[in-house]
């Protein structure tokens, strides 16, 4: 079972976003920093979400159960509910990325329990702005 975690980080002024992936497979944690093209948080949730699940696919097949974990409630409910009013694309995106896999498990957590993806998403933002 792999678990990933993704979390996203937005200068209020700027609008420079960037995100934090996190990816544990057997144990190992693969850990990526990335800048983001959204200028606002939810559009860098979802790309953030897109993202991790675009770079999955390096690290292990497509027969494999993935745990995701988001502390975004827009992403998690979008993803349970495969609809957002103003997100569809990025929706549907991420539905098709997730498809590769034998099973996804879509998980809410909270701030806290998002710890590695939320301090990579910081250190991220600052590594690119």
């Amino acid at each position: 079972m792999i678990k990933l975690y993704t979390d996203a980080a937005t200068m209020n002024i700027s609008g420079k976003s960037a995100a934090g992936i996190l990816i544990i497979i057997d144990g190992k944690q693969h850990q990526i920093k990335a800048p983001l093209e959204a200028t606002d948080n939810h559009s860098a949730e979802f790309e953030a979400c897109s993202l991790g699940f675009k770079l999955l696919d390096q690290y292990r097949s497509s027969k494999e159960i993935v745990c995701y974990y988001t502390d975004s409630k827009i992403v998690y409910q979008s993803l349970e509910k495969n609809y957002a009013k103003h997100y569809q694309s990025q929706v549907d995106a991420i539905k098709l990325s997730q498809a590769k896999y034998q099973i996804v498990i879509n998980n809410w957590i909270p701030d806290k329990k998002n710890e590695g993806a939320h301090k990579l998403a910081q250190q991220a933002l600052h590594k690119f702005y």
